[in-house]
């Protein structure tokens, strides 16, 4: 039996870095006597730690960590690559090295200066955390802000007092700070060349976490907001996030016996966090949701944008594409890519993976193809002037005959579209059924079938796990 808890943890993990848990490099070594001693940090060895407050048109300062490639002192220059997050920059202090540095290891050996911000509100940084920042269209002073003017005033900044830059900037994050990334892409400044949106949170309630298309997310939202509360900034990270109590290995009988979506704060999240009082009391398509769908705002971008997700994603399926068709329709000069691979949630940040989904093989190591051949020669060129790598518009991984498919546009030209009906013995066919017919079963929550474990968020197992009742639950409707 599988230990709730422990699962919960690592979804609020998987939450709190955007980023898939993957086994860690080794971080110690053996002495000849036997001793444990530690590896030398190779981001330590290689780039210079800054940690500045970074002041804002309104006057508030945001905490943001840069590393800095140590051949600067000899003349070298490189582009600004920044990450923006609600989920903190630690570790804190000038002398305390992030373990790896970008979106995978070919951008740390060939060298940005890397950026990782506290968004306002947030652990070090100052201000009032709203979620899905809503854009203000018409700004009529300083104190008019939001996540565009933010990172409009950060690359302004870092572009006059850090060290070693070429005046180039380029944005990237996943889920949570992939928002941010579209966010900041709006009335862009001039020195933001390419940005790269991963799975953004785009519209909460038509299809992006909190409700897909009206249906609450339960599982997702309650695992999510026991950890993700409002904070007194400055603050540093507790140590103890993800420590929620399930009293129960079993995620399905915990919310059932929980009750109603109202007796999540009655018994458990009382009065500590009202992120969740705001997704559970706007149950409809209201304005609440319509101010944070950022798609409706991506407007006057002038950086080129990658936005990229994954087939697979059970969280941020939609934002991918609703932002690259936003993206297209308003700004018809930008160039504007999108990439849909083999991938759950930020699946593709984890290296040596994209290879399978569960038991399905996709029969190659799809994340490092992506992040060598695709993701950074996309930034290579913007930020760095390299050649142009002649990248589709559309790149999309074709699942069954496992090979990547380019095309000039989406849907692609020439697609012909064909129905599925329902056909007898649960199959699907592309002739409608000659005979009628019904298919019926009984529901019922008591004697529930479960094809994999559930646990507090929407994990990979549930898209590629067996449908098989007695797999886990081992009870038959």
């Amino acid at each position: 039996m599988f230990n709730l808890k422990s699962l919960a943890l690592r979804a609020a993990l998987l939450a709190l870095c955007g980023l898939p848990i993957c086994a860690s490099h080794a971080s110690v070594v053996l002495a000849q006597d036997g001793e444990e001693k530690p590896l030398p940090n190779e981001v330590q060895a290689h780039y210079t730690k800054y940690e500045f407050r970074i002041p804002m048109r309104d006057g508030l300062h945001l905490f943001t960590a840069v590393y800095v490639p140590k051949d600067v002192a000899s003349g070298k220059i490189y582009p600004f690559l920044i990450q923006r997050t609600p989920y903190s920059v630690a570790p804190y202090g000038p002398d305390n090295y992030r373990k790896h540095l970008g979106p995978s290891p070919i951008f740390e050996k060939e060298g940005y200066i890397f950026v990782y911000q506290d968004v306002r509100g947030r652990f070090q940084s100052e201000g009032t955390f709203i979620e899905m920042t809503p854009h203000k269209d018409v700004k009529k002073s300083a104190k008019d802000v939001d996540e565009s003017t933010d990172s409009y005033d950060t690359i302004d900044w870092l572009l006059k007092n850090a060290p070693g830059n070429n005046g180039k900037a380029g944005l990237y994050g996943i889920s949570y700070p992939g928002f941010y990334v579209a966010a900041s892409m709006i009335d862009s400044h001039p020195a933001l060349k390419a940005c790269s949106p991963q799975a953004p949170v785009t519209d909460l309630y038509m299809g992006d976490d909190a409700y897909h298309n009206g249906a609450f997310m339960l599982s997702a939202n309650f695992g999510f907001y026991t950890f993700f509360k409002p904070q007194t900034t400055p603050t540093l990270p507790s140590g103890r996030f993800g420590d929620f109590d399930f009293g129960t290995n079993d995620a399905y009988d915990f919310f059932l016996e929980m009750g109603t979506v109202g007796n999540a704060k009655a018994k458990y999240l009382k009065d500590s966090n009202f992120y969740w009082d705001n997704q559970a009391d706007n149950p409809t398509y209201n304005d609440f949701w319509k101010s944070r769908n950022i798609a409706a705002h991506l407007k006057n971008v002038k950086c080129a944008v990658m936005t990229v997700g994954g087939l697979f994603d059970a969280e941020d399926i939609m934002g991918p594409y609703r932002v690259f068709r936003a993206v297209g329709e308003s700004n018809s000069s930008t160039p504007n890519l999108l990439v849909e691979g083999p991938w759950f949630h930020g699946g593709w940040s984890a290296p040596g993976g994209g290879d399978h989904l569960g038991a399905v093989n996709f029969a190659a190591k799809n994340s490092d193809y992506f992040n060598e051949e695709i993701l950074s020669p996309f930034f290579r060129e913007y930020l760095k002037g390299a050649e142009d790598p002649k990248l589709a518009k559309i790149t999309i991984f074709e699942t069954g005959t496992n090979v990547w498919r380019r095309y000039d546009s989406w849907p692609p030209k020439n697609v012909e579209s064909r129905k599925l009906y329902f056909a007898a013995k649960g199959k699907l066919a592309f002739e409608a059924p000659k005979d009628s017919g019904i298919d019926e079963y009984v529901s019922d929550p008591a004697k529930s079938v479960s094809a994999v474990p559930v646990t507090s968020g929407t994990r990979m197992p549930y898209i590629s796990g067996s449908a098989n009742p007695v797999d886990f639950r081992g009870q038959l409707p």
